[in-house]
């Protein structure tokens, strides 16, 4: 049964101007210890490195989400249309508060490293012994699952998961907003009051109406613009890299029987590969800063200059390589590890393609096996009740689809290689522009 305050809540933002809160269990979900947790884990991981502002959390970012599946519902309900399941409104609006919730500190770099997937432990969060799964369980038992089927996309009802994940969902539309507020660019904007209006619900899942399309092109091209300009940032992608390798050299050393002078058990855990919910409540990017300071004093090396490195914003240089191939790649370590330098620690090639983000691909819907296949096409609804996939009907979107910039770069500390470059091969040392 839904619960509607006495009063309703609402919190000031900076995207949206208000959030609203009007049910009783979107409160209590607010003020759980997990939810709160979420004010300490940044929204643009590392970004902040390139781009000052992005200091913004995954708790206003979720409060954002939450705001535009409400706005979304809303008007859904408020004109009636008959494809709108009403008693989903709870759970999709608690699917959309909770996506995050099992986001760790600079989440993308610990799930590459230890093989965790955020989705997973918001599920374990959502279903396990926390203050989130008491508060669900006021609903009725087998509330928590249902919200956790919503996020893990196996929902017995399309629409509601094409809510909070889909090529259009309220997710990308808030961070694409928030990001670029944050960031101070203008890449990220575009006209959301319209597009709410211009959705519909329509034999299971949601579609935009025919006269929309033109704002979706505009959101698309915003989402690519972002991709490119900020997510795939340089700069943000050397701070990534360093990140990971302190990680990567923690665990090396642990597994190795190394002994540091301050190991906490939250990464104890993570290490051994037992971490618990518990555990992972306490694993925030106070806690990761705090290592981090501490480990830029341990006797390794490499994981002291690594964290040194991050803490000061010593970041590696990036080169583009035009030829890359493992050939190559493997000469080029193989050639700074003569020279002194750690062929695993001083040298990575990026590819962005291979990052978690993923530009419009109208032909990765359900069931093809491709990337991005757990979100369908955005469809266009016309005034003969006919859908038909978005690039099929616009030029500016089939020019996006398959559209890259993909370029190998190698990541390298200058500082440390430059000294030494005599001693590399003459074509090696032009690479690194030595």
């Amino acid at each position: 049964m839904e619960r509607l305050l006495a009063e309703e809540k609402v919190f000031k933002d900076p995207v949206h101007k208000s959030v609203y809160v009007q049910d009783q269990l979107i409160w209590n979900l607010i003020n759980t210890k997990e939810f709160q947790r979420l004010r300490r884990i940044r929204q643009l991981g590392t970004s902040y490195l390139t781009f000052h502002g992005a200091e913004h959390s995954r708790f206003s970012h979720s409060l954002g989400v939450y705001e535009i599946t409400r706005r979304i519902i809303s008007s859904f309900e408020r004109n009636e249309y008959p494809d709108w399941p009403r008693e989903e409104r709870l759970p999709a609006l608690c699917a959309a508060l909770l996506h995050d919730l099992g986001h760790g500190p600079f989440s993308h770099s610990i799930e590459e490293v230890f093989d965790t997937d955020h989705e997973d432990w918001t599920c374990r969060i959502i279903t396990g012994d926390t203050e989130v799964n008491q508060a669900l369980r006021e609903v009725d038992d087998q509330f928590p699952e249902r919200v956790a089927a919503i996020i893990k996309k196996k929902y017995d009802k399309p629409i509601v998961v094409n809510l909070v994940s889909s090529q259009m969902d309220a997710d990308r539309m808030d961070y694409l907003l928030r990001d670029a507020y944050f960031t101070g660019v203008h890449y990220g904007t575009f006209d959301l009051e319209r597009i709410l209006r211009v959705l519909r619900p329509h034999q299971g899942r949601i579609v935009v109406k025919e006269s929309g399309m033109h704002a979706v092109e505009d959101y698309l091209m915003s989402r690519y613009q972002m991709y490119w300009q900020v997510y795939f940032h340089p700069v943000t992608r050397s701070s990534e890299i360093i990140l990971r390798q302190i990680l990567r050299r923690a665990k090396e050393l642990y597994h190795n029987g190394y002994t540091f002078d301050w190991l906490p058990q939250p990464l104890l855990r993570l290490f051994r590969g037992e971490l618990t919910t518990d555990d992972y409540f306490r694993l925030d990017e106070a806690l990761a800063q705090t290592v981090f300071m501490a480990w830029a004093d341990e006797r390794d090396e490499w994981l002291s200059d690594l964290s040194r490195r991050f803490l000061h914003r010593r970041l590696y240089k990036e080169v583009i390589v035009s030829d890359h191939n493992e050939t190559l790649f493997e000469e080029a370590k193989r050639q700074l590890k003569k020279a002194g330098l750690h062929p695993d620690y001083h040298l990575e090639v990026d590819f962005p393609s291979d990052l978690p983000y993923d530009v419009y691909r109208p032909d990765a819907g359900p069931g093809s096996g491709k990337k991005g296949s757990d979100k369908p096409p955005i469809l266009l609804l016309d005034s003969e009740g006919v859908m038909s996939e978005i690039s099929a009907r616009s030029d500016i979107i089939r020019s996006l689809t398959g559209l890259h910039q993909d370029k190998h770069r190698w990541y390298f500390p200058d500082d440390l290689l430059r000294p030494v470059a005599h001693r590399l091969d003459s074509h090696i040392r032009s690479i690194f522009g030595y």
